[in-house]
């Protein structure tokens, strides 16, 4: 399947075109508060490295969050647009779901991080089961870092934006349950277009392309539930 992913739930832009597994063109780059301005110039630049055109694509794929409230609008719209010109069918993948397939090999639990309010993260667990089957095993929240190592248990391979600006708090909060964590390699760590494509296809292939109402998935907290926290700071 000729996929067109596109991955702006952070400030590490990452766009790519596959063809089933093969990655074809790929390109990321730091487009912190510029998405707006960098994501269509950075897909033009795929289809002229790859040869493609739009009419050379079967799928888009595109990551919905959580993540930055403003890059997920703006790849978002983006692919919407593209989906309107085209007919395409597109993938909506849950940005940390997508981090795990960053991590297809591993057999370890894995939980990917990131930023969000500050002193907050998102995160999620997952792990890979038999067949390539991915299994969550906690699913998508908001919090702070105090609630993030309440939930870790046993090796765990931590990973992400939010993992690697908190990891020296993170593992003092963890005390002597910070021998369990594991770290994949530094270029598994970034949200990833190409995993993103990949999530996608699986979406696709489930029979599960986004419908009409598509809007990024947030996963905020509560205002009330914050300001209710802090009285007992």
């Amino acid at each position: 399947m000729r996929v067109l992913a596109v991955e702006t739930a952070t400030g590490w832009q990452s766009v790519a075109l596959l063809d089933g597994s093969e990655v074809v063109a790929g390109f990321d780059e730091d487009a912190a508060g510029s998405h707006a301005r960098r994501l269509v110039p950075a897909i033009d630049r795929l289809f002229r490295a790859s040869g493609w055109t739009l009419a050379s694509l079967e799928a888009l794929a595109v990551s919905i969050g959580p993540g930055s409230f403003t890059g997920l609008r703006v790849g978002l719209a983006t692919m919407l647009g593209y989906r309107s010109v085209t007919g395409l069918p597109l993938a909506a993948v849950p940005t940390l779901e997508g981090m795990a397939w960053n991590l297809r090999a591993t057999d370890q639990p894995l939980c990917p991080v990131l930023k969000s309010r500050a002193g907050e993260v998102y995160w999620a667990r997952y792990r890979w089961a038999g067949a390539g089957v991915m299994e969550c095993a906690a699913p998508e929240q908001a919090g702070t870092l105090e609630a993030l190592a309440r939930t870790l248990a046993g090796p765990t391979v931590l990973f992400g934006e939010g993992w690697e600006a908190n990891r020296e708090d993170l593992y003092r909060l963890l005390g002597p349950r910070a021998r369990d964590v594991r770290e994949p390699p530094v270029e598994k760590m970034r949200a990833s277009a190409v995993s993103i494509g990949l999530a996608g296809q699986e979406l696709l292939a489930r029979g599960l392309p986004a419908g009409k109402g598509l809007a990024p998935r947030y996963v905020q907290r509560a205002e009330a539930e914050i300001k209710w926290e802090r009285r007992f700071l």
